[in-house]
């Protein structure tokens, strides 16, 4: 089952239920794919909604940190809501361990010995990555590695 189709059942079974928290961010998610569509020109590939998907996680994820750094209970409540609806969505995420054991994979694959070396490691680590881990995350890790 393609992300759309699931997110037509979810949306359907969601106004059964009336859960309307649930309902406006499977309307956000499926207009953000909608707007990747058209801009892409077509039918978007399992790695375009990946990155939809991520980026709408990041968003929501900056707004909570600013939100709580501004003291607002109310819009950090909704905001995490909203980030557990579209988490769900989301591949299973790394743990801490297996992405630092594929991180040592890509440093040694590709000979990277310092921090000058960053960006062939990142290049090298990010498509295997993608969507199932937080970039911020891969990037402290490579440079624990490489220091």
């Amino acid at each position: 089952m393609s992300l759309l189709e699931r997110l037509n059942t979810d949306m359907k079974q969601a106004m059964k239920n009336k859960e309307k928290d649930k309902l406006t961010v499977i309307r956000m998610l499926k207009a953000a794919l909608q707007n990747e569509s058209i801009k892409l020109g077509g039918e978007l590939s399992e790695e375009a909604e990946l990155s939809v998907l991520s980026r709408e996680v990041k968003q929501r994820k900056d707004s909570l940190h600013e939100f709580e750094k501004a003291s607002r209970n109310d819009l950090v409540d909704k905001v995490r809501a909203e980030l557990k609806h579209v988490e769900i969505y989301m591949p299973k995420q790394l743990s801490e361990e297996e992405l630092a054991a594929i991180v040592s994979e890509a440093i040694a694959e590709t000979g990277a010995s310092s921090k000058k070396d960053m960006g062939k490691v990142m290049a090298a680590l990010m498509p295997k990555v993608k969507g199932k881990a937080d970039g911020s995350l891969v990037n402290k890790l490579v440079q624990q590695h490489l220091s």
